[in-house]
Protein backbone atom coordinates (compact mmCIF):
# COMPACT_ATOMS: atom_id res chain seq x y z
CA UNK A 1 0.00 0.00 0.00
CA UNK A 2 2.93 2.36 0.57
CA UNK A 3 5.03 1.58 -2.51
CA UNK A 4 3.25 4.22 -4.64
CA UNK A 5 2.98 6.87 -1.94
CA UNK A 6 4.52 9.53 -4.20
CA UNK A 7 1.47 9.15 -6.45
CA UNK A 8 -1.15 8.36 -3.80
CA UNK A 9 -0.35 11.24 -1.44
CA UNK A 10 -1.00 14.05 -3.93
CA UNK A 11 -4.00 12.15 -5.31
CA UNK A 12 -5.43 11.83 -1.80
CA UNK A 13 -5.00 15.58 -1.34
CA UNK A 14 -6.92 16.25 -4.56
CA UNK A 15 -9.78 13.94 -3.53
CA UNK A 16 -9.86 15.65 -0.14
CA UNK A 17 -10.26 19.07 -1.79
CA UNK A 18 -13.07 17.74 -3.99
CA UNK A 19 -14.76 15.78 -1.19
CA UNK A 20 -14.76 18.51 1.47
CA UNK A 21 -17.46 20.77 -0.05
CA UNK A 22 -19.39 17.74 -1.31
CA UNK A 23 -19.61 16.27 2.22
CA UNK A 24 -20.94 19.57 3.56
CA UNK A 25 -23.28 20.15 0.63
CA UNK A 26 -24.82 16.67 0.74
CA UNK A 27 -25.43 16.99 4.49
CA UNK A 28 -27.08 20.37 3.98
CA UNK A 29 -29.23 19.10 1.09
CA UNK A 30 -30.22 16.06 3.19
CA UNK A 31 -31.48 18.14 6.09
CA UNK A 32 -28.81 16.63 8.35
CA UNK A 33 -26.20 18.28 10.61
CA UNK A 34 -23.11 19.37 8.66
CA UNK A 35 -20.94 17.11 10.79
CA UNK A 36 -22.86 14.03 9.61
CA UNK A 37 -21.56 14.60 6.08
CA UNK A 38 -18.00 15.07 7.28
CA UNK A 39 -18.18 11.94 9.46
CA UNK A 40 -19.44 9.95 6.47
CA UNK A 41 -16.57 11.30 4.37
CA UNK A 42 -14.04 10.23 6.98
CA UNK A 43 -15.57 6.75 7.32
CA UNK A 44 -15.81 6.39 3.54
CA UNK A 45 -12.14 7.22 3.18
CA UNK A 46 -10.53 5.39 6.09
CA UNK A 47 -12.83 2.46 7.00
CA UNK A 48 -14.22 1.61 3.55
CA UNK A 49 -10.82 2.38 2.03
CA UNK A 50 -9.15 -0.29 4.15
CA UNK A 51 -11.94 -2.86 3.74
CA UNK A 52 -12.57 -2.38 0.01
CA UNK A 53 -10.90 -4.33 -2.77
CA UNK A 54 -11.05 -1.31 -5.09
CA UNK A 55 -7.66 0.29 -5.66
CA UNK A 56 -8.88 3.66 -6.97
CA UNK A 57 -12.52 3.94 -5.88
CA UNK A 58 -13.35 6.57 -3.25
CA UNK A 59 -16.39 6.46 -0.98
CA UNK A 60 -18.35 9.02 0.99
CA UNK A 61 -21.85 10.46 1.39
CA UNK A 62 -23.73 10.10 -1.90
CA UNK A 63 -25.79 12.76 -3.63
CA UNK A 64 -27.94 9.99 -5.10
CA UNK A 65 -29.33 9.18 -1.64
CA UNK A 66 -30.16 12.79 -0.73
CA UNK A 67 -33.93 12.60 -1.30
CA UNK A 68 -34.22 9.27 0.54
CA UNK A 69 -32.16 10.56 3.47
CA UNK A 70 -34.15 13.81 3.67
CA UNK A 71 -37.46 11.94 3.77
CA UNK A 72 -36.20 9.45 6.37
CA UNK A 73 -34.86 12.17 8.68
CA UNK A 74 -38.14 14.12 8.43
CA UNK A 75 -40.26 11.06 9.23
CA UNK A 76 -38.05 9.31 11.80
CA UNK A 77 -35.94 12.03 13.38
CA UNK A 78 -32.16 12.14 13.04
CA UNK A 79 -31.25 9.70 15.84
CA UNK A 80 -33.72 7.04 14.66
CA UNK A 81 -32.49 7.61 11.11
CA UNK A 82 -28.96 6.79 12.28
CA UNK A 83 -30.28 3.42 13.47
CA UNK A 84 -31.66 2.86 9.95
CA UNK A 85 -28.17 3.58 8.57
CA UNK A 86 -26.70 0.93 10.89
CA UNK A 87 -29.35 -1.56 9.76
CA UNK A 88 -28.64 -0.75 6.10
CA UNK A 89 -24.99 -1.56 6.72
CA UNK A 90 -25.86 -4.96 8.18
CA UNK A 91 -28.11 -5.70 5.17
CA UNK A 92 -25.29 -4.74 2.77
CA UNK A 93 -22.93 -7.13 4.55
CA UNK A 94 -25.52 -9.86 4.03
CA UNK A 95 -25.81 -8.88 0.34
CA UNK A 96 -22.07 -9.33 -0.01
CA UNK A 97 -22.01 -12.67 1.79
CA UNK A 98 -24.74 -14.11 -0.46
CA UNK A 99 -22.82 -12.93 -3.58
CA UNK A 100 -25.22 -10.13 -4.47
CA UNK A 101 -22.42 -8.15 -6.11
CA UNK A 102 -22.87 -10.10 -9.33
CA UNK A 103 -25.71 -7.70 -10.23
CA UNK A 104 -23.12 -5.10 -11.16
CA UNK A 105 -21.90 -7.18 -14.09
CA UNK A 106 -25.25 -6.99 -15.88
CA UNK A 107 -25.12 -3.32 -16.84
CA UNK A 108 -24.14 -2.66 -20.48
CA UNK A 109 -20.96 -0.75 -21.31
CA UNK A 110 -22.96 1.86 -23.24
CA UNK A 111 -24.98 2.69 -20.11
CA UNK A 112 -21.91 2.87 -17.86
CA UNK A 113 -20.12 5.17 -20.31
CA UNK A 114 -23.26 7.27 -20.56
CA UNK A 115 -23.30 7.54 -16.78
CA UNK A 116 -19.70 8.77 -16.73
CA UNK A 117 -20.30 11.31 -19.49
CA UNK A 118 -23.45 12.60 -17.78
CA UNK A 119 -21.62 13.00 -14.46
CA UNK A 120 -19.04 15.08 -16.30
CA UNK A 121 -21.75 17.30 -17.79
CA UNK A 122 -23.50 17.63 -14.42
CA UNK A 123 -20.26 18.65 -12.72
CA UNK A 124 -19.70 21.36 -15.32
CA UNK A 125 -23.30 22.64 -15.22
CA UNK A 126 -23.46 22.62 -11.42
CA UNK A 127 -20.15 24.47 -11.04
CA UNK A 128 -20.99 27.32 -13.44
CA UNK A 129 -23.02 29.18 -10.76
CA UNK A 130 -20.13 28.83 -8.29
CA UNK A 131 -17.72 30.14 -10.93
CA UNK A 132 -19.96 33.21 -11.31
CA UNK A 133 -20.19 33.67 -7.53
CA UNK A 134 -23.75 32.40 -7.07
CA UNK A 135 -23.31 30.07 -4.09
CA UNK A 136 -26.84 29.78 -2.74
CA UNK A 137 -27.21 26.05 -3.36
CA UNK A 138 -24.96 23.41 -1.78
CA UNK A 139 -22.36 21.42 -3.68
CA UNK A 140 -24.23 18.19 -2.98
CA UNK A 141 -27.38 19.24 -4.83
CA UNK A 142 -26.61 17.20 -7.96
CA UNK A 143 -30.10 16.13 -9.09
CA UNK A 144 -31.90 18.04 -11.86
CA UNK A 145 -34.92 18.98 -9.72
CA UNK A 146 -33.69 20.48 -6.48
CA UNK A 147 -35.16 20.66 -3.03
CA UNK A 148 -35.71 24.44 -3.23
CA UNK A 149 -37.86 24.13 -6.36
CA UNK A 150 -35.10 25.17 -8.75
CA UNK A 151 -33.51 22.97 -11.41
CA UNK A 152 -30.11 22.78 -13.07
CA UNK A 153 -30.92 25.26 -15.83
CA UNK A 154 -32.87 27.73 -13.71
CA UNK A 155 -29.82 27.93 -11.43
CA UNK A 156 -27.71 28.84 -14.46
CA UNK A 157 -30.14 31.65 -15.28
CA UNK A 158 -30.17 32.83 -11.66
CA UNK A 159 -26.39 32.95 -11.57
CA UNK A 160 -26.37 35.63 -14.27
CA UNK A 161 -28.16 37.95 -11.85
CA UNK A 162 -25.62 37.39 -9.08
CA UNK A 163 -22.29 37.65 -10.91
CA UNK A 164 -19.37 38.38 -8.59
CA UNK A 165 -16.26 39.57 -10.49
CA UNK A 166 -13.90 38.28 -7.79
CA UNK A 167 -15.26 34.73 -8.13
CA UNK A 168 -14.85 34.83 -11.91
CA UNK A 169 -11.25 36.05 -11.63
CA UNK A 170 -10.36 33.31 -9.13
CA UNK A 171 -12.00 30.62 -11.26
CA UNK A 172 -10.24 31.76 -14.45
CA UNK A 173 -6.88 31.92 -12.69
CA UNK A 174 -7.54 28.44 -11.30
CA UNK A 175 -8.32 27.05 -14.75
CA UNK A 176 -5.18 28.63 -16.18
CA UNK A 177 -3.08 27.09 -13.40
CA UNK A 178 -4.60 23.65 -13.95
CA UNK A 179 -3.97 23.71 -17.69
CA UNK A 180 -0.47 25.16 -17.57
CA UNK A 181 0.71 23.25 -14.49
CA UNK A 182 -0.37 19.87 -15.84
CA UNK A 183 1.19 20.63 -19.23
CA UNK A 184 4.55 22.09 -18.20
CA UNK A 185 5.20 21.15 -14.54
CA UNK A 186 3.44 17.89 -13.65
CA UNK A 187 5.66 14.83 -13.84
CA UNK A 188 8.94 16.76 -13.99
CA UNK A 189 11.77 15.84 -11.68
CA UNK A 190 12.02 17.67 -8.40
CA UNK A 191 9.57 18.83 -5.76
CA UNK A 192 7.35 20.89 -8.06
CA UNK A 193 6.64 17.88 -10.25
CA UNK A 194 5.06 16.13 -7.26
CA UNK A 195 2.84 19.03 -6.19
CA UNK A 196 -0.76 18.49 -7.39
CA UNK A 197 -2.11 21.38 -9.41
CA UNK A 198 -5.42 21.55 -7.46
CA UNK A 199 -3.43 22.42 -4.32
CA UNK A 200 -1.85 25.33 -6.18
CA UNK A 201 -5.32 26.40 -7.35
CA UNK A 202 -6.65 26.41 -3.79
CA UNK A 203 -3.66 28.31 -2.39
CA UNK A 204 -3.82 30.81 -5.25
CA UNK A 205 -7.55 31.28 -4.64
CA UNK A 206 -6.99 32.02 -0.95
CA UNK A 207 -4.08 34.38 -1.72
CA UNK A 208 -6.04 36.24 -4.42
CA UNK A 209 -9.02 36.73 -2.14
CA UNK A 210 -6.83 38.11 0.63
CA UNK A 211 -5.17 40.40 -1.93
CA UNK A 212 -8.58 41.62 -3.09
CA UNK A 213 -9.43 42.50 0.52
CA UNK A 214 -6.32 44.68 0.77
CA UNK A 215 -6.24 46.42 -2.61
CA UNK A 216 -9.64 46.10 -4.28
CA UNK A 217 -12.43 45.23 -1.79
CA UNK A 218 -15.14 45.09 -4.48
CA UNK A 219 -13.58 41.80 -5.67
CA UNK A 220 -13.33 40.35 -2.16
CA UNK A 221 -15.37 37.20 -1.48
CA UNK A 222 -17.05 37.13 1.93
CA UNK A 223 -17.84 33.96 3.92
CA UNK A 224 -20.98 33.22 1.87
CA UNK A 225 -18.69 32.46 -1.11
CA UNK A 226 -16.22 30.31 0.83
CA UNK A 227 -16.14 26.76 2.17
CA UNK A 228 -18.02 26.74 5.47
CA UNK A 229 -16.70 24.38 8.13
CA UNK A 230 -17.94 24.09 11.70
CA UNK A 231 -15.21 25.43 13.96
CA UNK A 232 -13.59 23.40 16.75
CA UNK A 233 -11.41 24.67 19.55
CA UNK A 234 -10.07 21.19 20.34
CA UNK A 235 -10.24 17.56 19.29
CA UNK A 236 -12.60 16.84 22.19
CA UNK A 237 -14.94 19.51 20.81
CA UNK A 238 -14.89 17.66 17.50
CA UNK A 239 -15.71 14.36 19.22
CA UNK A 240 -18.61 16.01 21.03
CA UNK A 241 -20.33 16.42 17.66
CA UNK A 242 -20.71 12.65 17.28
CA UNK A 243 -24.30 11.44 17.71
CA UNK A 244 -25.45 7.98 18.84
CA UNK A 245 -28.43 6.25 17.22
CA UNK A 246 -31.74 6.01 19.06
CA UNK A 247 -31.77 2.30 19.87
CA UNK A 248 -35.20 2.63 21.45
CA UNK A 249 -36.56 2.82 17.88
CA UNK A 250 -35.39 -0.74 17.19
CA UNK A 251 -39.01 -1.98 17.19
CA UNK A 252 -40.28 0.59 14.65
CA UNK A 253 -41.23 -0.87 11.28
CA UNK A 254 -40.43 2.44 9.52
CA UNK A 255 -36.79 2.19 10.66
CA UNK A 256 -36.37 -1.20 8.96
CA UNK A 257 -38.10 0.00 5.79
CA UNK A 258 -35.72 3.00 5.64
CA UNK A 259 -32.73 0.74 6.35
CA UNK A 260 -33.68 -1.70 3.59
CA UNK A 261 -34.28 1.14 1.12
CA UNK A 262 -30.90 2.70 1.89
CA UNK A 263 -29.21 -0.69 1.54
CA UNK A 264 -30.76 -1.52 -1.83
CA UNK A 265 -30.34 1.91 -3.42
CA UNK A 266 -26.88 2.44 -1.92
CA UNK A 267 -25.70 -1.00 -3.06
CA UNK A 268 -26.95 -0.41 -6.59
CA UNK A 269 -25.27 3.00 -6.76
CA UNK A 270 -22.04 1.50 -5.42
CA UNK A 271 -22.05 -1.34 -7.97
CA UNK A 272 -22.65 1.10 -10.82
CA UNK A 273 -19.80 3.31 -9.64
CA UNK A 274 -17.52 0.29 -9.21
CA UNK A 275 -18.19 -0.74 -12.81
CA UNK A 276 -17.55 2.81 -14.05
CA UNK A 277 -14.43 3.27 -11.93
CA UNK A 278 -12.92 0.02 -13.18
CA UNK A 279 -13.35 1.28 -16.75
CA UNK A 280 -11.55 4.52 -15.86
CA UNK A 281 -8.68 2.75 -14.11
CA UNK A 282 -5.64 2.92 -16.44
CA UNK A 283 -4.53 -0.51 -15.16
CA UNK A 284 -8.00 -2.01 -15.80
CA UNK A 285 -8.10 -3.74 -12.42
CA UNK A 286 -11.34 -5.53 -11.51
CA UNK A 287 -12.93 -4.74 -8.16
CA UNK A 288 -14.40 -7.75 -6.27
CA UNK A 289 -18.01 -6.57 -6.01
CA UNK A 290 -19.07 -8.84 -3.14
CA UNK A 291 -16.18 -7.59 -1.04
CA UNK A 292 -17.15 -4.03 -1.97
CA UNK A 293 -20.68 -4.55 -0.66
CA UNK A 294 -19.28 -5.92 2.60
CA UNK A 295 -16.88 -2.94 2.86
CA UNK A 296 -19.73 -0.48 2.29
CA UNK A 297 -21.83 -2.35 4.85
CA UNK A 298 -19.10 -2.11 7.46
CA UNK A 299 -18.69 1.59 6.67
CA UNK A 300 -22.40 2.30 6.95
CA UNK A 301 -22.71 0.42 10.23
CA UNK A 302 -19.89 2.46 11.77
CA UNK A 303 -21.05 5.73 10.19
CA UNK A 304 -24.55 5.29 11.62
CA UNK A 305 -23.17 4.42 15.06
CA UNK A 306 -21.28 7.73 15.37
CA UNK A 307 -23.66 10.14 13.63
CA UNK A 308 -22.73 9.93 9.94
CA UNK A 309 -24.74 9.80 6.74
CA UNK A 310 -24.86 6.60 4.64
CA UNK A 311 -21.90 6.09 2.31
CA UNK A 312 -21.48 4.63 -1.16
CA UNK A 313 -18.68 4.57 -3.67
CA UNK A 314 -18.90 7.95 -5.46
CA UNK A 315 -17.92 8.47 -9.08
CA UNK A 316 -17.02 12.15 -8.61
CA UNK A 317 -14.42 11.34 -5.97
CA UNK A 318 -13.25 8.21 -7.80
CA UNK A 319 -12.78 9.98 -11.14
CA UNK A 320 -10.92 12.83 -9.44
CA UNK A 321 -8.75 10.22 -7.70
CA UNK A 322 -7.88 8.48 -10.98
CA UNK A 323 -7.32 11.79 -12.77
CA UNK A 324 -4.88 12.83 -10.03
CA UNK A 325 -2.75 9.74 -10.64
CA UNK A 326 -3.74 7.43 -7.77
CA UNK A 327 -2.20 3.97 -7.92
CA UNK A 328 -3.55 2.17 -4.83
CA UNK A 329 -6.26 2.43 -2.19
CA UNK A 330 -3.84 4.44 -0.05
CA UNK A 331 -5.00 7.62 -1.80
CA UNK A 332 -8.60 7.25 -0.62
CA UNK A 333 -7.42 6.39 2.89
CA UNK A 334 -5.25 9.53 2.87
CA UNK A 335 -8.22 11.64 1.79
CA UNK A 336 -10.21 10.30 4.76
CA UNK A 337 -7.35 11.04 7.15
CA UNK A 338 -7.03 14.57 5.75
CA UNK A 339 -10.76 15.11 6.28
CA UNK A 340 -10.38 13.97 9.90
CA UNK A 341 -7.35 16.16 10.60
CA UNK A 342 -8.77 19.21 8.86
CA UNK A 343 -12.15 19.07 10.56
CA UNK A 344 -10.63 18.41 13.96
CA UNK A 345 -7.80 20.93 13.88
CA UNK A 346 -7.64 23.36 10.93
CA UNK A 347 -11.24 24.09 10.04
CA UNK A 348 -10.79 27.86 10.22
CA UNK A 349 -8.06 27.78 7.54
CA UNK A 350 -10.07 25.57 5.20
CA UNK A 351 -12.95 28.02 5.57
CA UNK A 352 -10.84 30.48 3.59
CA UNK A 353 -11.09 28.42 0.36
CA UNK A 354 -13.24 30.13 -2.32
CA UNK A 355 -15.91 27.90 -3.83
CA UNK A 356 -14.99 29.34 -7.24
CA UNK A 357 -11.49 27.84 -6.88
CA UNK A 358 -13.01 24.43 -6.25
CA UNK A 359 -15.30 25.02 -9.24
CA UNK A 360 -12.22 25.32 -11.47
CA UNK A 361 -10.98 21.93 -10.23
CA UNK A 362 -14.34 20.25 -10.85
CA UNK A 363 -14.61 21.84 -14.31
CA UNK A 364 -11.49 19.96 -15.37
CA UNK A 365 -12.62 16.71 -13.71
CA UNK A 366 -15.97 17.01 -15.48
CA UNK A 367 -14.46 17.76 -18.88
CA UNK A 368 -12.23 14.70 -18.74
CA UNK A 369 -15.32 12.54 -18.13
CA UNK A 370 -17.26 13.96 -21.08
CA UNK A 371 -14.65 14.82 -23.72
CA UNK A 372 -15.98 15.08 -27.31
CA UNK A 373 -13.81 12.12 -28.40
CA UNK A 374 -15.92 9.88 -26.14
CA UNK A 375 -19.08 10.77 -28.08
CA UNK A 376 -17.26 10.28 -31.39
CA UNK A 377 -16.01 6.83 -30.40
CA UNK A 378 -19.44 5.73 -29.19
CA UNK A 379 -21.01 6.88 -32.47
CA UNK A 380 -18.54 4.74 -34.41
CA UNK A 381 -19.74 1.65 -32.54
CA UNK A 382 -23.18 1.87 -34.15
CA UNK A 383 -26.68 2.92 -33.14
CA UNK A 384 -27.22 -0.04 -30.79
CA UNK A 385 -24.39 1.35 -28.62
CA UNK A 386 -24.72 5.08 -29.30
CA UNK A 387 -28.45 5.46 -28.62
CA UNK A 388 -28.46 3.85 -25.11
CA UNK A 389 -25.35 5.96 -24.38
CA UNK A 390 -27.10 9.22 -25.35
CA UNK A 391 -30.40 8.25 -23.73
CA UNK A 392 -28.58 7.50 -20.46
CA UNK A 393 -26.88 10.91 -20.54
CA UNK A 394 -30.10 12.82 -21.20
CA UNK A 395 -32.07 10.81 -18.63
CA UNK A 396 -29.51 11.36 -15.87
CA UNK A 397 -29.24 15.08 -16.70
CA UNK A 398 -33.01 15.56 -16.36
CA UNK A 399 -33.64 13.19 -13.42
CA UNK A 400 -30.98 11.69 -11.18
CA UNK A 401 -28.35 8.97 -11.32
CA UNK A 402 -30.46 5.90 -10.53
CA UNK A 403 -33.56 6.86 -12.55
CA UNK A 404 -31.36 7.81 -15.50
CA UNK A 405 -29.49 4.50 -15.30
CA UNK A 406 -32.79 2.58 -15.32
CA UNK A 407 -33.98 4.50 -18.40
CA UNK A 408 -30.65 3.86 -20.13
CA UNK A 409 -30.85 0.19 -19.22
CA UNK A 410 -34.36 -0.01 -20.70
CA UNK A 411 -33.07 1.57 -23.92
CA UNK A 412 -30.20 -0.93 -24.05
CA UNK A 413 -32.61 -3.86 -23.55
CA UNK A 414 -34.77 -2.50 -26.38
CA UNK A 415 -31.81 -2.59 -28.77
CA UNK A 416 -30.86 -6.08 -27.58
CA UNK A 417 -34.39 -7.28 -28.30
CA UNK A 418 -34.35 -5.50 -31.65
CA UNK A 419 -31.08 -7.17 -32.59
CA UNK A 420 -32.32 -10.61 -31.50
CA UNK A 421 -35.53 -10.05 -33.44
CA UNK A 422 -33.54 -9.58 -36.61
CA UNK A 423 -30.88 -12.28 -36.24
CA UNK A 424 -30.24 -15.84 -35.05
CA UNK A 425 -31.37 -17.45 -38.29
CA UNK A 426 -30.33 -17.18 -41.94
CA UNK A 427 -32.71 -17.39 -44.89
CA UNK A 428 -31.24 -18.51 -48.24
CA UNK A 429 -33.16 -18.37 -51.54
CA UNK A 430 -32.61 -20.68 -54.57
CA UNK A 431 -34.37 -21.11 -57.92
CA UNK A 432 -35.88 -24.52 -58.66
CA UNK A 433 -36.06 -26.04 -62.17
CA UNK A 434 -39.82 -25.60 -62.09
CA UNK A 435 -39.30 -21.87 -61.71
CA UNK A 436 -40.52 -21.79 -58.11
CA UNK A 437 -38.34 -20.74 -55.21
CA UNK A 438 -36.61 -22.88 -52.62
CA UNK A 439 -36.06 -21.16 -49.26
CA UNK A 440 -33.70 -22.62 -46.66
CA UNK A 441 -33.83 -21.26 -43.11
CA UNK A 442 -30.79 -22.17 -40.98
CA UNK A 443 -31.49 -21.70 -37.28
CA UNK A 444 -28.45 -20.47 -35.37
CA UNK A 445 -26.92 -22.01 -32.29
CA UNK A 446 -28.61 -19.54 -29.90
CA UNK A 447 -32.12 -19.30 -31.39
CA UNK A 448 -34.63 -18.12 -28.75
CA UNK A 449 -38.25 -17.06 -28.25
CA UNK A 450 -37.12 -13.52 -29.07
CA UNK A 451 -36.89 -14.58 -32.73
CA UNK A 452 -40.49 -15.80 -32.83
CA UNK A 453 -41.97 -12.65 -34.37
CA UNK A 454 -39.25 -12.24 -36.97
CA UNK A 455 -39.47 -15.90 -38.02
CA UNK A 456 -43.25 -15.66 -38.40
CA UNK A 457 -42.89 -12.58 -40.59
CA UNK A 458 -40.24 -14.24 -42.78
CA UNK A 459 -42.32 -17.39 -43.31
CA UNK A 460 -45.46 -15.41 -44.14
CA UNK A 461 -43.70 -13.66 -47.04
CA UNK A 462 -42.90 -16.84 -49.01
CA UNK A 463 -44.75 -17.20 -52.33
CA UNK A 464 -47.24 -20.00 -53.13
CA UNK A 465 -45.76 -23.14 -54.73
CA UNK A 466 -42.47 -22.59 -52.85
CA UNK A 467 -40.38 -25.23 -51.11
CA UNK A 468 -39.27 -24.30 -47.58
CA UNK A 469 -36.58 -26.15 -45.61
CA UNK A 470 -36.18 -25.29 -41.91
CA UNK A 471 -32.80 -26.60 -40.69
CA UNK A 472 -32.19 -26.83 -36.95
CA UNK A 473 -28.92 -28.78 -37.22
CA UNK A 474 -26.78 -26.04 -35.65
CA UNK A 475 -29.22 -25.08 -32.87
CA UNK A 476 -28.31 -26.29 -29.39
CA UNK A 477 -31.95 -26.19 -28.34
CA UNK A 478 -35.00 -25.16 -30.36
CA UNK A 479 -37.39 -23.44 -27.91
CA UNK A 480 -41.04 -24.44 -27.72
CA UNK A 481 -42.13 -21.02 -29.09
CA UNK A 482 -40.12 -21.59 -32.28
CA UNK A 483 -41.46 -25.14 -32.65
CA UNK A 484 -45.00 -23.81 -32.33
CA UNK A 485 -44.37 -21.25 -35.10
CA UNK A 486 -43.07 -24.06 -37.37
CA UNK A 487 -46.04 -26.36 -36.55
CA UNK A 488 -48.56 -23.61 -37.25
CA UNK A 489 -46.81 -22.81 -40.53
CA UNK A 490 -46.87 -26.44 -41.63
CA UNK A 491 -50.60 -26.61 -40.91
CA UNK A 492 -51.23 -23.42 -42.88
CA UNK A 493 -48.87 -24.23 -45.77
CA UNK A 494 -51.42 -26.35 -47.65
CA UNK A 495 -53.48 -23.26 -48.38
CA UNK A 496 -50.57 -21.80 -50.38
CA UNK A 497 -49.45 -25.15 -51.72
CA UNK A 498 -46.10 -24.72 -49.99
CA UNK A 499 -43.99 -27.81 -49.27
CA UNK A 500 -42.26 -27.67 -45.87
CA UNK A 501 -39.28 -29.81 -44.86
CA UNK A 502 -37.89 -29.84 -41.31
CA UNK A 503 -34.38 -31.00 -40.35
CA UNK A 504 -33.12 -31.87 -36.84
CA UNK A 505 -36.19 -30.40 -35.13
CA UNK A 506 -38.55 -32.57 -33.12
CA UNK A 507 -41.92 -30.98 -33.67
Amino acid sequence: MFKDLKHDLPAGLVVFLVALPLCLGIALASGAPLYSGLIAGIIGGVVVGFASGSQVGASGPAAGLTIIVLGAIQSLGFEAFLLAVVISGVIQIIFGLIKGGIIGYYFPVSVIRGMLASIGLILILKQIPHAFGYDKDPEGDLEFFQIDGENTFSELINSINFVHPGAIVICLVGLAILLLWDRYIKGRKGFLGLVPSPLIVVLAGIALNELFYEIHPILYLDSSHLVTLPSNTSFSAFISNFTLPDFSAIDQKAVYIAGFTLAVVGSLETLLCVEATDKLDPQRRITPTNRELIAQGVGNSISGLIGGLPVTQVIVRSSANIDAGAKTKMSTIIHGILLLVSVAFIGKYLSMIPLSALAAILFVVGFKLTKPIIYKNMFKLGWDQFMPFIITIVAILFTDLLIGICIGLAASIFYILKTNYQTNYICLKDQLESGHHHYTIHLSEEISFLNKGSLQLTLSNFEPESVVTIDGTKAKVVPYDIKEVIRDYILASDRKNIKVEVKAIDI
